[in-house]
């Protein structure tokens, strides 16, 4: 760089007669020199034929004293005297026409040196900022380093650590925070106190008088018994991200939190644990003592699951929290039960149902685990000391009536043929033609057993092609019982014992001893024929483990067919569709299920729960005197008084004693109104009338029949509208490795220890606390020891519930990996020294902008207020089409790859100093940050509701705004159209993608190196936009210096290259560490890469119709991408050769 100088020349000297200076001998050019300026003297530019140097430390320097500027010589030869002539240089006076023509030709040469002089400053000015960049870059990788260790480590020695506490909070009042930010994010002291102050705060509770509109959520009532799992923390993950930004967007919202009683699970507990204290079952205490026990349960140590939720940041309105077996919900379960029994839509028959021996109940389908067996295999069964063998289909042979032989049947429970009332053939069979309308005889009882046809049931292909029925042990056998009018013979009694209609042979035995007994029975009378492997799938219960026995039971059931149809079309309907499915393809689902509902078995045998209002009239002239015996004995009331009023006017005149039906209400049918119930149903309260039909529900898809489906029907039938307009269904949870999570194999997460964190020896400590048998507690912690060999880090609520939300994107299982939310974590601290950052740059008087002057901003803050533009718009555009996952990952990249990777960095150097030059940059820098911050926190707290409240709360306040006090209640981000710039954010997309590209080029063992680079734009118009940006580049590609070249320039020698786009490829300077044959291998595979691109787009294009369909559109923004492959392989072309030349 040229820096100003003293020069002594001798000339001769005649004086310009503009000029005043005397005629020198010799002439001193004092300090400084300013040659721009001298060479507009024309009679110095004659004389020296000078060309000028490019300085930009010159520019604009004055012209030395006694010289002239240049802007005296604007008529050069006009004089004072208008009488003296001009004289030439030969000293003879010039003619007339001859003073003209120079007069004319000076005119002409000044024009042209007037806009060489304009695109010379120019020139000059983009070198001066180029210049700037590399000094500002050269201290930020020196100077400043230094002067920032040095300032660190006096901070260091001058801080005191109380000021990064923070200090105690009282409960439910304002978190304080500490006078100093910690240096690191710690999600354990950022999360505490916030919650307690908003729910103390109010800012929870709905308004059911507000004119805002409402939004409702009800929250999936969990199990009072229940701890909170995985699939929990998923649920509050996305209802509470919703109900936040729905609050933020100015809508009354409210989110209802409830428990359900949980029957058969609550009922398992208490009678656990009065075994183990007490070693009594509940028979020995009575049915009032026990439901009193299970009271005082669940007021001690039920609804623990709630206090979790808290824990998660779940913004659930307390104020009306509700359990579905408290009075009025009570009373609603009441009122349904009465006014569909009174409509006949409950009924009271004989049907088949799931059985569980343990528990003596009916369970539903859902309470059915069913466990796949491909081979013979023993299993462990409550109440049997030996393992109990399945997946082994037997065959035995039943003899013929009348001498005719016998007939081969094939069962998996062989036990259950002590039951069989016929023997099921194919009518088109020929094989047994001959024994249509015959008969078979019983071993064991000699009863007939009809040979039938059954086309439905009997496939002629399979086995024997002869099946036995059951119809009273299984599903498919009772609808043939129907069909044919077979007899129900009811084997077992309710613990699971063989009873008297199983012969006195076998009568007593549980019915897995009474198996191997069969087997033996058969064998001694030779009509066993054998055993094979046979794969099955076994129902177990999930809440005892015990093998569902299918029993005929007289049982309360729900009539679903005219319910099911108004479900159906409020879903399905194109013309009063009510009810929208997200993802809509479970609208399939929803079709297949109601299309081929079956009634619903509504009562349990169980002593928790809601008593069936249902009262059985005994006469005094009765015959049979059990309660039952007579199905049309029952009456319905809402309580004793109006029961036995409905029985009198039932039997009037008789003499009878009525009592309840001691069975209780499927937990399903509280939990199906419970849209109803927690807004006040049956009464018409202000909650009903403001909230009724909700808004959303969220819940697995898992449920959609067993939950949704039954809150459509009975919220159409008894609240005369749909529940709710949308219901969104999420995916459900496995491990990283996509594995269904079971204690068994040791990968069940609990969500607080992904919070809190625990070690390996804490995981396996929970697996020891629990059930399993050494064999899986083995195999559990080998499953730990591989999963978690360090155990779970302490990740935070925030971090957890992000991660939960990004896996959203898979809709039918997420694999959740554990590593995955340790790193957003560590994108926490990222926020988080962001904020710190920005802190120490604003400063403690800083005042945020109540208008932002965009127009004048620095580019990079015009940029990052427009992609901050696009991020809002598509967060909310994302929540609005509940694609969550799109959203969080629209408001992360922007946080993540465009405010702290680019504009941050980007904008360090201004705040290096308090220099003048960039006082204007640094004022427009720190309103564009605090404006960043303010929105960006505010665009995430709905994921991240902890840190953000955190950071939000630290920011200075705009002066003349009243800032809401917290920022859950504050206004959610919408899209300024000020801001939006596209011609800004395409040039920077080009920008960022130039230093990418520089960046990938730096050697491995580069560390703090700064190298020379360059650019090669092809057209005047991309060099500009290169040079407008150097300062940017300079400073985030970490480089000395960037020079633009053009396509006439020669390329740099002892460079490494990458291309940015046809018109940009940029090079870095590595002489002495250049790999050539490196370099060219990379070259080699970009060239690879782009002549597939290019031959598949070619082979599109020339494709048979390609003209005649494609839009317009689309077949010039094609031939734009061919051009574009076509200029990026001329540019890869050159750089080999220039590489070849090198190597060789």
């Amino acid at each position: 760089m040229i820096t100003a100088f003293r020069i002594r020349i001798r000339i001769r000297v005649r004086r310009c007669k503009s000029c005043p200076n005397p005629k020198p001998s010799s002439l001193q050019i004092p300090k400084p020199f300013s040659p721009p300026f001298l060479y507009f003297c024309p009679y110095f530019r004659r004389l020296l034929s000078f060309t000028p140097p490019q300085s930009p430390q010159l520019l604009g320097a004055a012209p030395p004293e006694g010289v002239c500027s240049g802007s005296e010589f604007k008529k050069p030869f006009a004089a004072a005297n208008p009488s003296m002539s001009p004289i030439g240089e030969d000293g003879l006076e010039k003619t007339a026409m001859e003073q003209k023509l120079e007069e004319e030709n000076l005119e002409k040469k000044l024009k042209k040196e007037k806009k060489a002089k304009e695109k010379e400053e120019k020139k000059l000015k983009a070198a001066q900022k180029a210049e700037t960049a590399k000094l500002w870059a050269q201290k930020a990788s020196d100077g400043h380093k230094k002067t920032e260790r040095k300032n660190r480590k006096k901070d260091a020695e001058e801080e005191n650590p109380e000021d990064f506490v923070d200090p105690v909070t009282p409960p439910g009042e304002k978190k304080q925070l500490s006078r100093q930010m910690a240096k690191q994010y710690s999600p354990s002291a950022v999360e505490k106190s916030w919650y307690a102050w908003w729910e103390a705060s109010g800012f929870f509770v709905a308004d059911a008088s507000s004119s805002k509109p409402s939004f409702v959520i009800v929250l999936p009532p969990p199990n009072v018994t229940g701890a909170l799992h995985i699939g929990h923390g998923l649920t509050a993950a996305i209802q509470d991200t919703i109900i936040r930004w729905c609050r933020m967007s100015g809508y009354n919202t409210l989110w209802v939190p409830g428990m359900d009683h949980a029957g058969i699970a609550t009922q398992v507990v208490v009678e656990k644990k009065l075994m183990r204290e007490r070693k009594l079952t509940r028979h020995d205490i009575g049915r009032e003592s026990f439901v009193s026990e299970v009271w005082k349960w669940k007021n001690e140590y039920g609804g623990t699951i709630l206090n979790q939720e808290r824990r998660l940041g779940a913004s659930l309105d307390w104020s009306r929290e509700c359990f579905t077996m408290d009075d009025r919900r009570s009373k609603a379960v009441t009122e349904a039960f009465v006014r569909l029994y009174r409509e006949g839509l409950i009924y009271r028959d004989h049907r088949l149902v799931n059985w569980d021996c343990t528990l003596r109940t009916a369970i539903s389908d859902i309470e059915v685990d069913y466990k796949e067996i491909k081979a013979e295999t023993l299993l462990a069964v409550p109440g049997y000391e030996s393992p109990v063998q399945f997946g082994v289909l037997t065959s035995f042979a039943y003899p013929l009536e009348g001498g005719l032989g016998e007939i081969v049947v094939a069962t998996t429970r062989i036990e259950t043929m002590l039951g069989d009332t016929a023997v099921a053939i194919h009518s088109k069979d020929e094989r047994y033609t001959h024994l249509h309308g015959k008969y078979a005889i019983h071993p064991f009882n000699g009863r007939k057993l009809p040979i039938i046809c059954d086309d439905i049931l009997v496939d002629p292909k399979f086995g024997t092609g002869a099946v036995k029925i059951t119809p009273a042990h299984d599903p498919n056998d009772f609808e043939v019982g129907k069909r044919h009018n077979l007899d129900f013979v009811n084997i077992f009694t309710d613990d699971g014992k063989v009873n008297s209609n199983g012969g006195a042979e076998f009568e007593g035995m549980p019915r897995f001893k009474a198996r191997v007994a069969v087997i033996e029975a058969l064998q001694a009378k030779g009509l066993y024929r054998g055993a094979q492997k046979n794969e099955m799938n076994l129902g177990l219960c999930s809440r005892t483990n015990d093998v569902v026995e299918p029993m005929v039971k007289p049982q309360w059931f729900v009539s679903c067919n005219s319910m099911a149809k108004l479900a159906l079309d409020a879903v399905l309907s194109e013309d009063n569709k009510k009810i929208e499915i997200i993802p809509p393809q479970y609208e399939q689902d929803w079709k297949r299920w109601l299309e081929n509902i079956r009634d619903w078995c509504i009562s349990r045998q169980l002593w928790w729960g809601h008593r069936i209002p249902a009262w059985y009239v005994t006469l005094d002239d009765d015959q049979l005197k059990d309660m039952g015996s007579y199905n049309d004995h029952w009456v319905v009331g809402r309580n004793d008084e109006e029961a036995l009023q409905e029985a009198k006017q039932k039997f009037p005149g008789k003499t009878f004693q009525i009592a309840q039906d001691p069975d209780v209400l499927d937990t399903w049918f509280s939990s199906g109104l419970f849209p109803l119930s927690v807004l006040g149903w049956p009464d018409a309260t202000v909650d009903f009338k403001a909230f009724y039909p909700t808004s959303l529900l969220e819940t697995g898809h898992d449920i959609l029949f067993f939950w949704v489906a039954r809150m459509v029907m009975l919220g159409m039938k008894l609240g005369g509208d749909v529940p709710f307009r949308k219901v969104y269904l999420h995916p459900m949870i496995r491990d990283a490795r996509g594995r269904k999570m079971s204690k068994s194999l040791g990968n069940v997460i609990d969500p607080l220890e992904v919070i809190n964190g625990i070690s390996l020896e804490g995981l396996h400590k929970r697996l020891e606390e629990g059930n399993l048998d050494p064999k899986e507690l083995k195999i559990a912690k080998e499953g730990q020891v591989k999963d978690f060999p360090n155990g779970i880090a302490e990740c935070g609520a925030d971090a957890l519930r992000f991660a939960l939300i990004s896996y959203t994107a898979q809709s039918d299982k997420i694999n959740l990996d554990v590593l995955r939310v340790v790193g957003y974590r560590q994108w926490c601290n990222k926020l988080w020294n962001a904020i710190r950052f920005a802190m120490s740059k604003l400063g403690d008087n800083y005042a945020p902008p109540t208008i932002l002057g965009v127009d004048s901003f620095p580019s990079i803050c015009k940029w990052i207020l427009s992609v901050l533009n696009k991020a809002v718009a598509k967060t909310v555009s994302s929540f609005e089409s509940y694609r969550f996952s799109d959203a969080a990952t629209a408001v992360y990249s922007w946080w993540q790859f465009q405010l702290c990777d680019v504009f941050i960095e980007a904008i360090k150097p201004y705040f290096f100093n308090d220099s003048k030059e960039f006082e204007l940059a640094r004022a427009a820098s720190r309103d564009t940050l605090w404006v960043c911050l303010d929105t960006g926190l505010r665009l995430l707290h709905p994921f991240m509701p902890f840190v953000t409240e955190e950071l939000w709360q630290r920011l200075p306040q705009a002066e003349g705004t009243c800032r809401k006090e917290s920022i859950m209640i504050s206004e959610y981000p919408s899209v300024v159209e000020a801001w939006t710039n596209d011609e800004i954010e395409i040039d920077m997309d080009i920008i960022i993608g130039a230093v990418r590209k520089l960046r990938a080029l730096r050697p491995p063992s580069d560390k703090n190196e700064r190298r020379t680079a360059f650019a090669l734009c092809q057209g005047d118009d991309v060099a500009e936009m290169i040079k407008g940006y150097e300062f940017e580049i300079v400073t985030l590609a970490s480089i000395s210096s960037l020079k633009v070249l053009s396509e006439n320039d020669a390329s740099p020698v002892g460079c490494a290259i990458d291309i940015v786009n046809e018109n940009l490829s940029v090079y870095l300077q590595l002489q002495g560490t250049l790999n050539a044959e490196a370099e060219r291998e990379k070259l080699g595979k970009k060239k690879q890469e782009i002549e597939k691109l290019h031959a598949a787009l070619a082979q599109i294009m020339s494709s048979s119709g390609y003209k005649d369909k494609a839009p317009q559109s689309v077949q010039e923004d094609d031939i734009r991408k061919l051009n574009a492959y076509l200029e990026e392989l001329k540019i890869i072309n050159e750089a080999e050769r220039d590489l070849d030349q090198i190597i060789n």
